[in-house]
């Protein structure tokens, strides 16, 4: 909220009176309201073929408001230290994920470089230009059974049934990729996009994607986040064939050549287990951003007629 300002000549701007402008603002975000301004709308858009509410029947919206101005204030201040905790919360997971994309920047060479510009204590060796295939293996098996497994950008390697859409997938799954705990899998159209994962579960993929198996001095969870790198993801496009972005795809026979920089196992898996506790420490603040944003919407429908 600002002292004062200018709004484009779209929106509608009122000084509230007889009413707490903060209860107010509250009251705008219930479902009530929303019902009603919807239901004005879509009269609107029948009239002028346009979804939007005009200034008049904004107005002429009905309200419902406790009569007492401390409980309007009340209410309304409630709400305004929610919101600001909210705000607070979303800060702190937006600052953590950025730190992250710092430090995968700062923990991985960057490119001709051969050690990175952080490091643990203890590692002062270079890092080594490897292929892909010498540190991974194509999965080949095929399975009709277990667990039907999805590749994301956002959050890698899921569990369909975790995923809030439609299930697309075949009936018949007797030609569907076998995956395992600890391999790597991928989407051969989106890996230029970020859609890759570890996988922490054991069921069967798409044809579609692509399977791979760490080898011996390997760990994948390191190389599961090495792929989530820009500057990585920017070889994949590079190394992706196609002729336009909707036919490019990357599979393992084109992969197994692209040059990785590769340091010893054990600083692979400091390296692995440091971002996985980052991952842990934002996952555990989106829910409670996500649980501080149900418990509003549950005050809104409670606390308001």
């Amino acid at each position: 909220m600002y002292d004062e300002g200018v709004l484009s000549t779209l929106y509608i701007a009122f000084l509230p009176f007889k009413v707490n402008s903060d209860f107010l603002v509250s009251y705008y975000e219930t479902d009530g309201w929303h019902k009603e301004v919807a239901i004005r709308a879509a009269e609107g858009a029948r009239n002028h073929g346009l979804l939007n509410i005009t200034a008049v029947d904004f107005f002429d919206t009905g309200l419902m408001i406790p009569p007492n101005n401390d409980e309007q204030q009340e209410i309304g201040g409630f709400f305004i230290e929610l919101d600001h905790t909210i705000t607070l919360h979303q800060r702190k997971l937006d600052l953590l994920k950025e730190q992250k994309k710092g430090f995968l920047q700062k923990m991985f060479p960057k490119n001709g470089a051969k050690v990175p510009e952080l490091r643990f204590a203890g590692f002062a060796d270079d890092w080594e230009e490897r292929k892909l295939g010498d540190v991974f293996s194509e999965r080949s098996e095929r399975s009709s059974e277990g667990e039907l497994i999805s590749v994301t950008i956002n959050s890698g390697v899921v569990k369909a049934s975790e995923l809030d859409r439609k299930d697309n997938s075949s009936n018949d799954k007797s030609n569907y990729k076998k995956v395992e705990v600890g391999d790597i899998a991928y989407n051969s159209m989106r890996m230029w996009q970020g859609a890759s994962g570890y996988s922490s579960y054991d069921g069967i993929l798409s044809p579609a994607y692509t399977v791979i198996i760490p080898k011996e001095g390997t760990d994948s969870k390191f190389f599961a986040y090495d792929f989530k790198r820009h500057d990585m993801i920017q070889t994949f496009k590079r190394n992706s064939q196609g002729l336009t972005s909707d036919t490019w795809n990357l599979k393992f026979p084109t992969l197994k050549s692209v040059k990785v920089m590769v340091p010893c196992m054990e600083e692979q898996t400091k390296i692995s287990n440091f971002f996985e506790r980052l991952d842990t420490t934002i996952t555990l603040h989106q829910r409670k951003l996500d649980l501080l944003k149900e418990q509003k919407k549950g005050f809104l429908q409670k606390m308001f007629v």
